[in-house]
């Protein structure tokens, strides 16, 4: 099913973010039925660095391809602002179609971005997001390659203001909205009663950000039909990866750790490599009677 049609459905699509083949795979395997390529988990990985606009639009493709080889859920890639101008936007998006993303997420915070959930962002003017917004639609291949168009503009001219740019957003021909950092469940309930119905809605969870934590289904019942959790992958393993190191440190070995990871053979169990390995003899000619 691709993401388009599945958004026609009543239910709320819960997208955790992934920022890697093996967070996809992992993600994949627990049942969900779309993911989320977020740029904040991509510069906290890969760069060790904050939300701040550090990554690129090479790095977040080369993700998404890597990404694309290992499963085959939909997922909706962070695209920032379009990583420029409207020229920027459209080959963000070729570039993004490429290497298999269903969905891009634009913003209309200046460049370099950050994090939404960041204080002292700023705003390109709502024209220019709006002839951005259709640019990318004018250079995607296919008409199911959604663009989720967001904005910022809560926390910088507030809500009224924000309502007001998604509105010229929708018209400029974005597929789906999301209104950024909304700060309490009534704002939630304002964006929703807005919108609800015209439009699919996307709630982003943020643990510690501006929006109070709701659940899947109390957004659903709101009127929200994306959730996405973004970056609490990598505060899990952030934290995981702490405890681990300081008692491999502390220790000198890793079996105090041992009950909270896995062994070599469950490793390879996970990733599948009994499999790849017997493909790979079905291949070589070795399984051959």
């Amino acid at each position: 099913m691709s993401l388009k049609s599945r958004l026609a459905r009543s239910e709320i699509l819960v997208a955790p973010g992934v920022y890697d083949g093996l967070t996809a795979a992992l993600a994949q395997q627990a049942g969900f039925e779309a993911l989320y390529l977020s740029g904040a988990a991509v510069a906290y990985t890969r760069l060790g660095r904050p939300d701040i606009g550090l990554t690129s639009v090479s790095e977040m493709a080369d993700t998404m391809t890597l990404i694309r080889d290992r499963i085959e859920l939909p997922v909706v890639i962070d695209a920032d602002t379009g990583f420029g101008n409207a020229l920027n936007a459209q080959r963000t998006m070729r570039l993004y179609e490429r290497a298999g993303a269903n969905a891009l997420q634009v913003e209309d915070q200046t460049y370099p971005k950050r994090c939404g959930h960041l204080a002292d962002k700023s705003l390109i003017s709502k024209t220019e997001m709006a002839g951005k917004i259709a640019a990318m639609a004018d250079a995607r291949l296919s008409g199911e390659t959604l663009i989720i168009a967001r904005t910022d503009a809560i926390a910088v001219e507030g809500f009224e203001a924000a309502i007001d740019r998604a509105e010229a957003y929708l018209e400029a021909g974005a597929d789906v909205l999301f209104i950024e950092a909304p700060r309490s469940g009534d704002e939630l309930k304002r964006v929703a009663e807005t919108f609800r119905g015209r439009v699919p809605l996307l709630a982003n969870m943020v643990e510690g950000g501006a929006t109070p934590i709701r659940n899947a289904s109390d957004l659903e019942a709101l009127g929200f039909d994306i959730v996405i959790f973004p970056g609490g992958i990598v505060r899990a393993l952030a934290r995981a990866a702490q405890d681990y190191y300081r008692s491999l440190r502390a220790n000198g070995s890793n079996s105090p750790f041992a009950d909270r990871m896995f062994d070599f053979d469950g490793l390879n169990d996970v990733i599948g490599t009994p499999d790849m390995l017997a493909e790979g003899r079905r291949f070589d000619g070795s399984d051959d009677a």
